[in-house]
């Protein structure tokens, strides 16, 4: 009987996943919440032939050569910033993620920190909480309407498109800023392919979609933010990066803009003294954006069985650098 693979696991995921490759492999799971340091996941990867990661885990060309026996990286995630494709596929390695699994669920948090942010939602939870709610008024924490305004959606792949579906039913104005216009996709999700510029000049809501390159990074910065109208909120379910921090909160301080919501921030995790922890008019929560019980077992699901594909000499339903499976 041929010996299991070796693998490792870089953190506890859904046991939909999990058991998967407990069962057909020969598994070194990481079970630590935090993720393992740069020593700790050289010493994981011993002799691995895949390794299931986590955005957290940084896999570059340097790891990947005192790690030769590695055939495969599954990231338990629609990103791959965190991996060095170029250097993996120089390598042999197949790339490997979860598209698909996660769409509407990023979409709705996506929705929500827009309605959030909007409605003021978190600051009128700390307002009860502290006991100011003494009555009624006319004038208290007024926010701004969804219904009827104008979206503008940066990057119109799965999850942009998946949100504008869900604008349509807000009878929203939406826009689209993506450099890939496909005029098919206008048309069938109803948006107008705009510049950058124009987008953020004209939308009353910008939610980031954008992949993390460097293109993309700090895309919105000082002079993104001054042309954004006073009253626009800005929605970052994307990868933090594409902010730059620092000017935010500065816009967020003058009133440059009306509110943010985020899901993800740069830095990551953000500390709980960090200044956008404690603007009124900034809705953070914990990258939690895909975090629902179906969509994190179909996202376990999926990883498993990327990383059991190559190593069974199959191909993945999702890899990221296909021109290795050629080799």
């Amino acid at each position: 009987m041929a010996a299991k693979p070796r693998v490792a696991v870089t953190r506890v995921i859904p046991d939909a996943g999990l058991d998967l490759v407990r069962e057909a492999t020969d598994m070194r799971l990481w079970e630590d919440p935090l993720p393992p340091s740069a020593d700790e996941l050289d010493t994981l990867l011993t002799d691995a032939s895949g390794a299931l990661t986590l955005l957290t885990d940084l896999i570059d060309g340097p790891l990947l050569d005192r790690h030769p026996s590695l055939k495969v990286v599954s990231n338990f995630a629609v990103g791959f910033d965190n991996v060095d494709i170029d250097a993996a596929t120089e390598r042999g390695v197949a790339v490997c993620n979860t598209p698909g699994v996660l769409t509407e669920t990023t979409a709705e948090m996506a929705f929500t920190l827009m309605m959030a942010s909007a409605r003021r939602v978190s600051e009128a939870i700390d307002y009860v909480r502290a006991g100011k709610w003494k009555t009624w008024g006319p004038t208290l924490l007024l926010g701004q309407d969804v219904v009827g305004a104008t979206l503008g959606i940066v990057g119109f792949g799965r999850i942009g498109r998946e949100l504008a579906r869900m604008a349509r039913g807000f009878n929203m104005t939406i826009m689209v800023y993506d450099p890939y216009e496909d005029p098919k996709a206008a048309e069938e999700f109803g948006v107008t392919y705009v510049s950058l510029d124009d987008l953020l000049r004209e939308s009353d809501f910008v939610s980031l979609h954008a992949v993390l390159t460097d293109d993309t990074h700090h895309m919105i910065s000082t002079g993104q933010f001054r042309a954004m109208k006073p009253t626009a909120v800005l929605v970052n379910a994307a990868r933090g990066p594409v902010i730059d921090t620092d000017a935010l909160v500065e816009a967020l301080r003058e009133g440059e803009i009306f509110a943010a919501g985020l899901d993800v921030t740069d830095p990551e995790p953000l500390p709980a003294d960090h200044p956008l922890v404690a603007l009124p008019n900034c809705t953070v929560v914990p990258h939690i954006a895909s975090a629902t019980v179906t969509s994190r077992d179909n996202m376990a699901i999926l990883a498993a069985n990327n990383l059991l594909a190559v190593l069974n000499d199959e191909t993945p339903e999702a890899i990221v650098n296909p021109d290795v499976l050629k080799r």
